[in-house]
């Protein structure tokens, strides 16, 4: 019999607009679906949005696969009552919670948890990093000292993706936390082959798939273009835009870049269509201030497309192997002098870079020993 898992999160799918952490969510239940049934607790909006999901009921669980049970809660039923009754339920013994400083679905769920004495693990997703803490600092700070004070994660297992954050839990928390590292899985799901897209020198196609944010990057895409020498670049910008007066400084850097260098912004992207959109582009672009993961580099490389990006993540170490380059911010000039590269690749080279990350990204994915550790979260 399956071991069912109780777990709290701020968004889920269909959701896609909260980024990696519901494609963490998603990818973890799928690929522990043969050993446990997920019973997930979310809201019933996306991301920045009040209306609810369309055709999707709220306030009962709904089963999206054999494996995923989804509980939609509407606004009035985010609270201690709707989540006492559930996390009581015998048949939850362990219970996840994703995240740190949501009232509603971090800290709400743990108290409850904590007096029922279930057994609790908490997946910080890269909160407790230093680059978290340059968005409300002292609110989190505050938060982080009354939580030692208070003795709120004792007896908690936390779920570190790295060895990075599992240093920044213990800076954070308590260098006696325990914790247990299991890198983010990628999609179950894995393009079995790949066609390169065909390249002309004095060519190339980039994508950017995020937010548009001061995190993600957006503004030094274009800072990085402005100081490209030559040849023609088509890049595209998916994702969500949150802060227009953000989007008015890119707009403004966009209508500066040589004429050579066209930039154009197609909106959110479902997550469904990822892999699709992904395949029609040479190389993905995202300088990101960074990234706990980074799911969409990742799932460029599946697809054999190589990525341009910082060192602020953990892919490192990828020009050596021909699957892209990580750069610091700084280096302006490395970053147009890529840019310069990629535009001048000829077909030939291109390809081999192509098939280069995309033979990285499948042997990644196939990697059985990454399930394995998640799978000791649970245990």
């Amino acid at each position: 019999m399956k071991t069912n898992i109780l777990l709290f999160i701020d968004w889920f799918l269909p959701g896609t607009k909260a980024g990696g952490p519901v494609r963490s969510m998603a990818n973890l239940t799928g690929h522990l679906s043969d050993e446990y049934v997920f019973w997930v607790v979310t809201r019933n909006t996306e991301y920045c949005e009040t209306v609810p999901y369309p055709n999707i009921e709220s306030n009962k669980w709904i089963e999206r696969e054999s494996y995923l049970n989804v509980f939609y809660a509407s606004s009035d039923k985010q609270n201690k009552e709707t989540f006492q009754s559930i996390i009581r339920d015998p048949k939850f013994d362990k219970v996840y919670i994703n995240g740190i400083y949501s009232y509603k679905f971090s800290i709400l769920p743990l108290k409850i948890a904590r007096k029922e004495k279930k057994k609790i693990i908490v997946a910080p997703r890269g909160m407790l990093n230093p680059q978290a803490f340059s968005v409300k600092p002292l609110k989190k700070h505050v938060f982080v000292v009354l939580s030692k004070i208070l003795g709120f994660y004792k007896r908690v297992t936390f779920h570190a993706t790295n060895d990075d954050e599992k240093r920044h839990i213990k800076d954070k928390i308590s260098k006696r936390a325990k914790i247990i590292v299991a890198p983010n899985l990628p999609r179950k799901i894995i393009t079995k082959s790949h066609t390169p897209l065909a390249k002309t020198t004095g060519t190339v196609r980039l994508v950017n798939i995020a937010r548009v944010a001061p995190e993600k990057g957006t503004l030094h895409m274009f800072e990085y273009l402005s100081k490209v020498t030559s040849g023609n670049i088509i890049l595209d910008v998916y994702g969500p835009i949150y802060n227009q007066a953000y989007w008015k400084l890119c707009e403004e850097k966009i209508s500066q870049l040589p004429s050579g260098i066209t930039v154009n912004y197609k909106g959110a992207l479902e997550g469904e269509k990822v892999l699709e959109t992904l395949q029609q582009y040479h190389f993905f672009f995202m300088p990101s201030e960074g990234e706990n993961f980074g799911h969409s580099i990742l799932e460029a490389l599946t697809v054999g497309c190589p990525v341009i990006i910082s060192n602020k993540t953990p892919w490192v170490n990828l020009e050596s192997q021909h699957i892209g380059w990580d750069i610091p911010l700084t280096k302006t000039a490395k970053f147009a002098a890529v840019l310069d590269r990629v535009v001048a690749m000829n077909e030939d080279e291109y390809f081999q870079w192509s098939d280069k990350a995309f033979s990285f990204a499948k042997s990644y994915c196939n990697d059985e020993g990454l399930k394995g550790q998640s799978v000791r979260l649970f245990k």
